[in-house]
């Protein structure tokens, strides 16, 4: 998947597959699913952010190696959980899989994976330190 480039401010969703079961214990089929509102998926890529003009650009001085645009970067990581609007994600199929394209604009939240607490590794601190 290395060649599948997301561009501007879009993330690159892949869904959960079948069944989903509710607070309750039921199971909604994936037919059903479909026709939610709110989806929720696993983000794969996501593209460089949103558009921007470079102050620092001029094209009088071309020996810069500025380029015309800046890129705002998205909050959305790859291997978060993105909550979205169903309606604005266009699906596509790659290599065989299906994936939803999502601009970032549709997102409406995001679970992220805990990050490990690195402090436990480092040797020499003092035990206040890795208390806090």
């Amino acid at each position: 998947m290395s060649e599948l480039i997301v561009v501007g401010n879009r993330v690159l969703v892949r869904l959960e597959e079948g069944e989903q079961k509710t607070e309750s214990g039921l199971l909604v089929p994936a037919s059903v699913a479909e026709q939610e509102k709110v989806r929720g998926g696993r983000v794969v890529r996501c593209g460089p952010g949103h558009v921007m003009p470079n102050p620092e650009y001029s094209e009088g001085e071309v020996w810069k190696e500025n380029s015309q645009v800046r890129y705002l970067p998205l909050q959305t990581e790859a291997g978060d959980y993105a909550f979205f609007l169903q309606d604005k994600a266009v699906e596509i199929q790659y290599e065989g899989d299906d994936y939803l394209i999502v601009p970032h604009g549709a997102i409406l939240a995001l679970v992220r994976p805990e990050a490990e607490d690195h402090l436990e590794d480092i040797e020499g601190l003092p035990g206040d330190l890795l208390e806090e």
